[in-house]
């Protein structure tokens, strides 16, 4: 049962591994007890299913979420429930691949025209005459 992304993508469950850990916070007498903080890890870096475009574009997503050694860390301590905080940090990672996956739109330079470049330069005039009138008055 592994974690589904979209139609060609599934993360196997070898790929993902979760420890628990005690959440800080609110939790009552439970929560020097129950370890309900989860931490997923998910080894992208060595990821059979994911194309190398989209190792590179996750890399740069996940930010200071990324180890040095390839893997994503997503640490989950919103709710008391340990399969609650399991579930949210799937979706965070499923979220985060969907973004991945998506290719940006390149960028096409273009030149202002030449009507806009008009109107600037006219408005730097018109805030110019402004500026002067706002001095000294000479006799």
């Amino acid at each position: 049962m592994g974690l589904r992304i979209n139609d060609q993508i599934e993360i196997a469950d070898w790929e993902l591994s979760e420890a628990f850990v005690r959440a800080s916070g609110p939790g009552g007498q439970n929560v020097n007890k129950v370890s309900t903080a989860v931490e997923l890890r998910f080894e992208a870096a060595r990821s059979p299913n994911l194309p190398g475009p989209v190792k590179t574009r996750l890399k740069r997503l996940a930010g200071r979420k990324w180890t040095s050694d390839g893997a994503i860390i997503i640490f989950v301590q919103d709710t008391r429930h340990q399969i609650r905080n399991r579930e949210i940090a799937r979706e965070r990672l499923a979220e985060l691949i969907e973004k991945a996956l998506h290719v940006p739109k390149r960028r096409i330079a273009t030149r202002p025209t030449l009507g806009s470049k008009r109107r600037r330069l006219d408005a730097k005039k018109q805030r110019g005459e402004v500026k002067k009138l706002r001095g000294k008055i000479d006799d």
